[in-house]
């Protein structure tokens, strides 16, 4: 959000094509200096007339509404989205209808992704060409990749959809240290995990998806061989039950079991059975919560699990922290007294 002028100019652009007068900017809570910095931004497209009553003489009235909501995941949804800015308690809505027949205050709405809409000013001055001629035949244009986790300069890349990983992670400067790509996401910690094996896998959305993940948000995340998979699904799984709304019964209950189970193979405890009941509890959630985040709780467990089965059958004797020492992952350096204090508490 550096630059929020993009965003006002293409929900300007975006609310007259559909014949809309107020448009609500939605934004988490947290990130209070990026909220500051678009309320100075609306307030100045109104001192310049972008916005307000008889725009530049059109006859047409925009209002802008930036809302930040209460920090809470579940709000990624579009219906929770929409019940938070009501001033509800953020949950999905049952679907039909759908936001575009019944949306914010039962009105027909159109939701769409920073991102998008930011995208859409430099396509109408520039033409629909030049957009597509960036990216893939179906995935045109370029996107945002966000690179964290073991690279050397984990952060932001533009770049036209279709590259690889590879030569993202060689915008980032290589992997940390020098050492080898163990697993990593290409949208987020709820789509399915990529190994190596997947480095030259172009990263549109239709070669992703046939390569059995998904594109989603285009969150990288990156780990090297340092790296315990149990550990790293056990905290992802930790987030999304802490994150559950707790409206369906699959996604409030199977989180929590979930998080039991991997707990217990982190620390070594894990008992017989335990791979097998996360791969059922899995099943369980997967198309039968009321939306997407009980959905994508499950799909770094049973990815991990096909392509990492090994590490999980040593959690029945071996806790991660002895496997993996967390030090050697971590993105700083600890000191002695810090390496006795994770070692006393088994890795957490």
């Amino acid at each position: 959000m550096a630059a929020p002028q993009f965003l006002i100019e293409g929900v300007i652009i975006t609310s007259f094509a559909i014949g809309c007068n107020h448009a609500f900017i939605y934004l988490r809570g947290e990130v209070v200096h990026v909220y500051r910095r678009l309320l100075r931004a609306v307030e100045e497209a109104y001192a310049a007339g972008y916005l307000g009553k008889n725009i530049m003489g059109t006859g047409f009235d925009l209002d802008v509404t930036v809302h930040a909501g209460a920090g809470a995941y579940i709000c990624g949804e579009e219906t929770a989205l929409l019940d938070s800015l009501e001033g509800r308690r953020g949950q999905p809505r049952l679907k039909p209808p759908f936001p575009a027949v019944a949306g914010l205050y039962a009105r027909p709405t159109v939701l769409n992704n920073v991102e998008s809409v930011a995208s859409v000013p430099q396509i109408v001055n520039r033409g629909a060409q030049w957009f597509t001629s960036m990216g893939t035949e179906r995935s045109a244009g370029n996107g945002l990749f966000s690179l964290s986790g073991h690279v050397t300069r984990p952060g932001q890349y533009e770049a036209p959809l279709g590259i690889t990983l590879r030569e993202l992670i060689d915008m980032a400067g290589g992997m940390r240290g020098g050492r080898e790509l163990k697993f990593w996401t290409p949208g987020g910690s709820s789509t399915p995990l990529f190994t190596k094996e997947h480095l030259d896998i172009p990263l549109d959305y239709e070669s992703v998806g046939a390569a059995g993940s998904m594109l989603g948000t285009r969150a990288l995340q990156i780990f090297d061989e340092t790296t315990s998979v149990v550990r790293a699904v056990t905290r992802w799984t930790e987030f999304y039950a802490h994150e559950s709304c707790g409206k369906c019964t699959p996604c409030r209950e199977g989180t929590y079991w979930l998080k039991q189970v991997l707990r217990r193979l982190e620390l070594g405890q894990g008992r017989e059975g335990d791979i097998e009941t996360l791969l059922d509890t899995c099943d369980n959630i997967l198309g039968r919560s009321f939306c997407a985040l009980g959905d994508g709780a499950t799909s770094s467990i049973t990815s991990a699990i096909q392509h990492f089965r090994e590490e999980f059958e040593a959690g029945m004797h071996t806790p991660a922290s002895e496997l993996f020492p967390p030090e050697r992952s971590a993105l700083f350096e600890y000191t002695p007294k810090q390496r006795t204090s994770l070692a006393g508490v088994g890795g957490h």
